[in-house]
């Protein structure tokens, strides 16, 4: 019997699916291991709130008795730190669990709850106290996607990907970029004399000294956000991307520079992977720290 309901209950959150009664998890249909005793309980109280601030000491009361001697900070942070890693969660981060410090917790995501018997109900963040959770039709927040540019890719047609291994992939890109901008102007007199043979050597030149210039404490702010984890990265990302787009557009043509060393060939398949990395890093942020609501 689940902690939180005198009958069973199936909750479905994103892609994953918790049987209330067993524990057990399925995402995207495909059994996942199943959750221990604590993790769960704290989780249906959580689900059963969706958007409410539930206090660490409503949870010591309802899980650990007063004649209980246990380091309950540990045990509860432990709990959670498993509830993240079952659904990918991120603290910083967070898709589901919102970590309020010293408060609390919060359930974020939208959930779909139905009993034994009964047809599956929706459950958004209007309760009676509650705060209220933002909705696809509210404005972007830090773990949302921007809808002007939602064609392109979006969030809940993305599967999701471990936050680690993003931080990876967008900081090498990041390096990437950096690479370009300092070996062109290291390098400069050798690049006027390429460029000169597609065009007038001044203007182009100016352009790639204008543009380095630009590009280079862009990154170093991307780099560092995604090493220290700033919060909201991804909005963030997604407000710099209509402006970084065109630069990072120009900066595919740099395999061109070196179109003598490597043909013109193998330089114009580098410059076709190069004009889809603005988008991949998007999508990367997207896969790794947003909120993903239900489909239409």
């Amino acid at each position: 019997m689940s902690e939180t309901g005198q009958q069973p209950r199936t909750f479905r959150f994103g892609i994953f699916e918790l049987d209330g009664d067993t524990g057990e998890i399925r995402r995207e249909g495909k059994a996942q291991p199943r959750l221990r005793d604590q993790p769960l309980r704290i989780l249906l109280i959580l689900l059963e709130r969706p958007g409410e601030l539930v206090a660490r000491e409503v949870l010591r009361q309802r899980l650990w008795s007063s004649d209980t001697f246990v380091d309950f900070d540990h045990g509860l942070n432990t709990a959670i730190n498993q509830l993240r890693g079952a659904f990918n969660d991120s603290a910083a981060n967070p898709r589901f669990i919102q970590t309020l410090p010293r408060r609390g917790y919060r359930f974020i995501a939208p959930v779909e709850v139905a009993s034994a018997g009964e047809p599956i109900k929706f459950r958004n963040a209007k309760l009676p106290g509650a705060l209220e959770v933002p909705t696809r039709n509210t404005a972007p927040t830090a773990e949302q996607d921007d809808p002007h540019w939602s064609f392109l890719s979006d969030s809940r047609e993305l599967p999701p990907v471990s936050s680690g291994i993003v931080r990876i992939l967008f900081s090498l890109i990041q390096w990437m970029y950096l690479a370009f901008y300092v070996v062109s102007l290291w390098r400069l007199p050798k690049v006027e004399t390429v460029v000169a043979e597609f065009g007038n050597p001044t203007v182009w030149t100016a352009l790639l000294v204008v543009t380095a210039a630009i590009g280079v404490p862009i990154r170093l702010y991307l780099f560092s956000a995604m090493a220290f984890n700033y919060r909201g990265l991804s909005a963030k990302f997604q407000k710099l991307f209509p402006f970084l787009l065109p630069l990072d557009e120009l900066w595919a043509l740099a395999p061109f520079l070196l179109f003598r060393q490597i043909g013109i060939g193998l330089a114009i398949g580098f410059v076709a992977a190069l004009v889809y990395v603005p988008f991949a890093q998007r999508s990367l942020l997207l896969m790794g720290f947003s909120v993903r609501q239900p489909p239409d």
